[in-house]
């Protein structure tokens, strides 16, 4: 498992810009004609100036590029975002680089660039080696282009990932065992596998309602995460976290501090942060989400700020158990009261600990705190009982 400094900042950059909006993603992107990306870079600079005065002298373990569409961005953008990143705070000689990238052959060119500006880990949103479910989920990319920008990764860059999405509408157990088999050859280190959720307000959503769409049942998405889970740990991948599968030293240390409940700081329209000062003590920080709205706010008076509000130790623990329990190694309870001030027994249900524990669905040894197996494939359920 990939370690940081436990007062490691992480910094998330949004750049929300994509060339078409995919029928499923329900994230804060946008379509424009064109970007002005000299009044953008400057943009992004100016806000990274404000939270580095809210925080101090702290250290930076993790950047992560993410959207929208951030391979859309000029390279020189991503190397000023970097630098600036590193005069303002510390950025840590072995920090974490990430952007998230599409495979299309116009984008993929791009990738020397970027590794030149400085990221050293590139997430390919491939989301399937199939043509015709890159044409139904929306992909500006074919499955060719997919595996050249793999490869191309891989030359490029230390570390890799990619997406793929599954529970796809007829999508059959045998298809996605030979799909995913041949995902698994190209790997590298890391992959993430998520389920398809139809979100509300999404393109998809109005096609499931209108009966157009129709996702596999509850059984054979149970039977699709069963097959995923067998095919990567015989692969050697572990699922360190519900949809995030590594091989050692290769899980993404930039999610974990968003699981681990670390620091992180949100630069861009839409992005959302969680920072401790001793000023001002735990907060939920959210950007605005509209592009123009954040960039006039940002020069007008150098942020893009939407919400700064303090966070009560119960909402605190809640999100700490929300997100800790997501991975396989759950929440360390002193660190836990560490954060929130409260016991865990203070933050959950009364008996809800046991009835879980009995339930087979938690793990309890008086030092850390997990879901099992069966607990983590139910999630959902287990996080509203453990919740008054």
């Amino acid at each position: 498992m990939a370690e940081t400094r436990k007062d490691s900042l992480a910094v998330y950059v949004h750049w929300p810009f994509c060339l078409s909006k995919c029928p499923y993603c329900d994230f804060n992107s946008h379509v424009r004609d064109s970007v002005d990306d000299a009044r953008w870079r400057r943009a992004l600079c100016l806000e990274i100036d404000y939270w580095a005065e809210q925080t101090p002298g702290r250290h930076v373990g993790s950047i992560f590029f993410g959207g929208g569409t951030p391979s859309l961005m000029a390279p020189e953008t991503v190397a000023a975002v970097i630098e600036r990143i590193g005069m303002k705070w510390s950025l840590d000689a072995a920090a974490e680089i990430t952007l998230e990238a599409n495979p299309t052959s116009a984008e993929a060119a791009r990738f020397a660039a970027f590794r030149e500006a400085g990221v050293n880990r590139l997430s390919l949103g491939v989301q399937a080696l199939d043509d015709t479910a890159l044409k139904f989920l929306g992909r500006q990319h074919d499955a060719n282009e997919a595996r050249a920008a793999l490869d191309l990764a891989r030359r490029i860059f230390p570390r890799f990932s990619f997406d793929l999405i599954y529970a796809r509408p007829e999508q059959s157990a045998a298809a996605w065992r030979q799909e995913l088999s041949t995902a698994l050859d190209m790997a590298a280190g890391h992959v993430s596998l998520y389920q398809l959720t139809i979100e509300k307000g999404t393109p998809f959503y109005t096609r499931q309602r209108d009966g157009e769409i129709n996702p596999p049942g509850e059984a054979h998405a149970a039977d699709l995460f069963d097959i995923t889970n067998a095919l990567a740990a015989t692969a050697g991948y572990s699922a360190y976290e519900i949809s995030n599968y590594a091989k050692p030293a290769h899980a993404s240390r930039h999610n974990l501090a968003y699981w681990r409940y670390q620091d992180y700081a949100g630069i861009g329209p839409g992005a959302h942060g969680r920072l401790r000062t001793a000023e001002n003590g735990a907060r939920a920080l959210r950007q605005h989400a509209k592009p123009e709205t954040w960039l006039e706010a940002v020069e007008r008076v150098g942020h893009g700020s939407a919400e700064a509000r303090p966070l009560e130790p119960t909402e605190q623990a809640e999100e700490m158990l929300m997100m800790g329990l997501r991975l396989h190694e759950g929440i360390n309870l002193v660190f836990f009261t560490e954060r929130t001030g409260l016991t865990l027994e203070q933050a959950i249900r009364p008996g809800a600990l046991t009835r879980l524990g009995d339930g087979g669905l938690l793990s309890h040894d008086g030092q850390n705190l997990r879901a099992t197996d069966k607990g983590r494939n139910v999630l959902n359920s287990l996080l509203s009982e453990l919740f008054a």
